[in-house]
């Protein structure tokens, strides 16, 4: 097929690539024009493993072409993906301002019959307002609309997308069925499902399961904090509900909060959702409560270690990335702590595998960047593990010890065994499990 998706962040990148590895012609368009030259001289923009291999394959075999040109991509094309963002407001709401923006620009470009897809994460009802924006300069009989929510894990977006659990389709046209079918049969061959139904369960299900989904990691953070103060391991307590097949082993494991694009975003939006149905949704409430209350303990833990008074000492900090495998910090627990150390007069010392670079265009010298996990020690009084990268897992204790000057760390994600850490002589502060003294 000739497809167009419009914007190319992680969704519409991700998306436009794959599309392209299964053999259609894929146009990715962007306002943002040094974004697109790059991208022309084949820079893949993003961090996300696996999607350079694509990326160079397809823009080489000329399936996958980048432009401003938002009228001459959608002239050669069938489908047309909207991955734009939606950004919250101040009160939580999406804003919807590019996705309807960009329907108001096609209703004067399509000429033939076209299915418009919705890929950005939007509110219900938006597939109705998407229609309403594009039919009121086109003829109804060109056009439909379908909702095809993502369900995309930074760091894994590809495997995702090439290997989808599932591909949700909100449609009430059989034409449009039919084309979003054929589009996605080579990635479900193995029999994952595609569910047919209508846009707004289809806009609903991506925001219920990014909200239950966050709604376990706040449970888990509650009874990590519970855990601490009755003498419990939360791992244990992981493991054991883990085993049971209701419950399952994911996102039970405790640690300072969610962040990135998705949950803090989606969990406000469908809060925001009820609220405007005079509906209170009370769990989700208390969700976004834990989560900030969350991100804010490895700072009390650390304050708590020096007695209140932190002013002076520096801090080396390892991951800066809300997640690893990615170098996204929106939303990052990091920032935050970050934010508080440097407001009671503390230093910090940082290094991320993939973040750095974005985390500077925030900080710029108000923190120090370094070149390796090891750099970040020399000279810090104290260590904070604030994103689970796979190189941080396995260090040497002894390294640490030699470095930090009062050989303590305080661990964010639970990387660490207690008898190790123990062994090797140092104090350490972790989520929900007993302090190493």
């Amino acid at each position: 097929m000739n497809i167009a998706v419009v914007g190319t962040g992680y969704v519409g990148l991700v998306s436009g690539t794959c599309f392209a590895e299964t053999g259609n012609q894929v146009i990715c368009v962007d306002i943002d024009a040094k974004k697109v030259k790059r991208m022309q001289a084949g820079e893949v923009p993003i961090y996300e493993p696996g999607l350079n291999v694509l990326f160079d394959r397809n823009t080489h075999n000329g399936r996958l072409s980048f432009t401003t040109d938002l009228a001459a991509a959608i002239e050669a094309s069938e489908v047309v993906f909207l991955a734009l963002p939606t950004p919250p407001g101040a009160d939580g709401s999406a804003d919807l301002s590019y996705v309807l923006g960009v329907a108001e620009q096609l209703g004067s470009i399509i000429k033939k019959y076209t299915v418009i897809v919705d890929k950005s994460t939007v509110p219900v009802g938006t597939a109705e307002k998407v229609h309403a924006a594009l039919a009121a300069n086109l003829d109804e009989r060109l056009f439909d609309v379908v909702s095809n929510p993502e369900f995309l894990r930074e760091g894994v977006a590809v495997d995702d997308f090439m290997k989808p659990d599932r591909v949700v389709i909100g449609t009430s046209s059989d034409r449009a069925k039919e084309v979003m079918e054929r589009l996605y049969y080579p990635f479900v061959r193995q029999g994952n499902p595609i569910y047919v139904m209508d846009e707004r369960s289809a806009e609903m299900t991506k925001y219920a399961a990014n909200s239950y989904l966050a709604t376990r990691i706040s449970f888990m953070n509650e009874i990590a904090n519970l855990c601490e103060i009755v003498g419990a391991d939360v791992d244990n307590i992981r493991k054991g509900m883990g085993s049971d097949g209701r419950i399952g082993k994911r996102f039970l494991f405790a640690g300072i909060g969610y962040g990135g694009s998705c949950f803090p975003k989606d969990v406000k939006a469908l809060a925001k959702t009820a609220g405007e149905n005079d509906y209170d949704f009370k769990i989700l409430k208390s969700v976004m409560e834990v989560n900030q209350l969350q991100k804010k303990r490895m700072v009390a833990k650390i304050k708590d270690f020096y007695k209140g008074d932190v002013k002076g000492k520096t801090i080396a900090i390892w991951g800066l990335a809300f997640k690893p495998n990615t170098d996204d910090i929106r939303e990052a627990p990091a920032l935050e702590a970050i934010d508080e150390l440097l407001e009671l007069g503390a230093k910090v010392q940082a290094f991320d595998p993939e973040a750095m670079a974005n985390v500077k265009e925030i900080y710029g010298n108000k923190i120090t960047f370094v070149e390796s996990k090891y750099d970040a020690l020399k000279g810090a009084d104290a260590l904070a593990i604030m994103t689970e990268w796979n190189e941080f897992r396995t260090p040497d204790f002894s390294e640490i010890k030699t470095q930090i000057k009062d050989n303590v760390i305080f661990d964010g994600r639970n990387l660490f065994d207690l008898h190790l850490v123990q062994e090797a002589g140092l104090t350490y502060y972790s989520m929900g499990r007993d302090i190493v003294k």
